[in-house]
């Protein structure tokens, strides 16, 4: 699957030129890869369009264009850049009240270790969370996780056979299941191999 690399990316002079253009098409790309799970959590199914953009952003933000720093960014982003054989995506604990958040982080710890897709008729898939780093400590969890579900090879072919994906979270505060829309659905399925 591909990786980006240095050649591939945008100088800050042309991404300052293009960016509107290219924040837009990312925009439309993500509406198809968001899965809302309940009121408060967000799915974001990552692949190398929405990494491309936040690299970018990133270097944009931070003005970082030697070449240490810039390989630095791609060394932290590319790991979420489905590899073919799994799905990636970003968990997004929201609740706007600051106060609410606050106490909503204190009671979901562990929920990104309760999200989970299921693939037609196939066992539920259990998500790897936060590989790069730990996102929570005893007293909360983050508001943002990263999430990798790993699929079998016949998980894989079912989805591309058209099988229906569910995605849910089970955690003993928060609890939510959908069906993948068509469009999130076919979306992803251009992330396998």
């Amino acid at each position: 699957m591909p990786r980006i690399d240095r050649n591939s990316l945008m100088s800050l002079e042309t991404y300052a030129r293009e960016r509107s253009q290219f924040r837009a098409q990312v925009m439309a790309h993500k509406k198809d890869r968001t899965v809302p799970l309940g009121e408060h959590v967000t799915l974001l199914f990552e692949d190398e369009l929405t990494i491309r953009y936040q690299v970018q952003e990133m270097l944009r933000v931070e003005r970082i264009f030697e070449e240490d720093g810039i390989q630095e960014e791609l060394e932290a982003y590319n790991p979420l850049v489905p590899d073919g054989r799994n799905l990636k995506a970003t968990l997004m604990v929201e609740y706007p009240d600051p106060e609410e958040r606050r106490k909503k982080l204190q009671e979901l710890i562990g929920v990104e270790d309760k999200a989970w897709i299921q693939v037609g008729g196939h066992e539920r898939v259990w998500t790897i969370a936060d590989e790069d780093l730990d996102r929570e400590n005893e007293e909360k969890t983050s508001s943002v996780h990263f999430l990798r579900f790993e699929l079998s090879e016949g998980m894989a072919e079912a989805l591309k056979r058209g099988a229906s994906l569910a995605i849910g979270i089970d955690h003993p505060r928060y609890s939510a299941t959908m069906e993948a829309p068509p469009a999130v659905r076919d979306s992803l399925v251009r992330d396998l191999a």
